[in-house]
């Protein structure tokens, strides 16, 4: 089981990978592309008409983008469906809850972001294309996961054999995966506002193949409005609980707690942000970007640099 979970993260990658491919072409190739612009732009000679027919020639729709298109957006639902069966089996082989340590959480988070964005891109069609920035993302902390967290399959540590892990950890990674896909439309909403008003240089020229920036930002807001309750009550009421029933305190200043409790304040002042219409929704956005990465320095810089009660990440 262990094996076969190890198997199928490498299939998921190599899903996430081609998914990304896929994409690529849809945005070098496809409607949105600069090549399809270019090509169907009105072809003028010196001096002469516009060349009307050339361009209603090649306005026709090309089977090999929309099928680039669909192979994408199954490529990417098939990997998630392999990311998420890898931990399933990981949890068989230990058979425990496939949680317990850095790997996992970064396995368990990434499948929750599969399974939201595959709910984004059914309910919203027309927004499937940004899955080459929701790829991308997932094969790099998978990437990460499987070169630098990877530990074998085996027992959970004493501290965490409790049904408290079901609790605190499963809303954790669940909220932490939500944000994540809030995270990318939040920066591609800053790459197509920056856009807009004429920052034409790298990366804001990205922009131009973006959907508008209200879209992506309203988007961006309802993940993060979806995830913030559910981090509040996995970090801020199962978790000190949880640090009560087992170190009899419920807040001991431990870094992982701080930081914790750092990313709450952050995401709390970007929903107050947002809500505040005399704040604009760029520096809103801005602050949803700052609350995810406190939430990577919380996963990975806390359990890299610090030492603390929750030092459970296995590296």
């Amino acid at each position: 089981m262990a094996a076969l979970s190890d198997a199928l993260l490498v299939v998921a990658m190599l899903g996430y990978l081609v998914a990304m491919i896929c994409y690529a072409a849809v945005y070098a190739f496809g409607e949105r592309g600069v090549v399809a612009k270019v090509a169907t732009r009105e072809l003028v000679g010196a001096g002469g008409p516009p060349v009307v027919e050339v361009v209603e020639e090649v306005r026709k729709p090309a089977p090999r983008q929309s099928w680039a298109d669909r192979i994408a957006g199954w490529v990417l639902m098939l990997a998630g469906v392999a990311q998420i069966g890898s931990l399933i089996f990981r949890g068989v082989a230990g058979h425990r809850l496939p949680w317990g340590n850095m790997y996992e959480y970064v396995l368990a988070a990434t499948s929750v972001a599969a399974v939201a964005w595959i709910v984004v891109m059914v309910r919203r069609p027309t927004l499937r294309h940004l899955g080459l920035y929701v790829a991308l993302t997932q094969v790099v902390l998978l990437g990460v996961a499987a070169l630098l967290l990877y530990v074998p399959v085996g027992p959970l540590v004493p501290a965490l054999d409790s049904y408290w892990l079901a609790i605190h950890v499963t809303a954790v990674a669940i909220s932490s995966g939500v944000f994540l896909i809030g995270f990318v439309p939040a920066g591609l909403f800053l790459l197509r506002a920056g856009y807009d008003k004429g920052k034409h240089g790298f990366p804001f020229s990205l922009g131009e193949k973006l959907p508008a920036a209200a879209v992506l930002e309203r988007l961006s807001f309802r993940l993060h409005a979806f995830a913030f309750p559910i981090w509040t009550f996995g970090a801020l009421i199962a978790g000190p609980i949880w640090a009560e029933s087992a170190w009899g305190r419920y807040w001991g200043w431990d870094p992982k707690e701080v930081w914790a409790f750092i990313s709450w304040i952050v995401y709390a002042g970007y929903l107050h942000a947002r809500a505040t219409p005399s704040v604009k929704q760029t520096t809103a956005t801005w602050i949803a970007v700052l609350g995810f990465l406190t939430m990577l320095m919380n996963l990975f810089g806390v359990n890299i640099f610090f030492t603390g009660l929750h030092s459970y990440g296995g590296l």
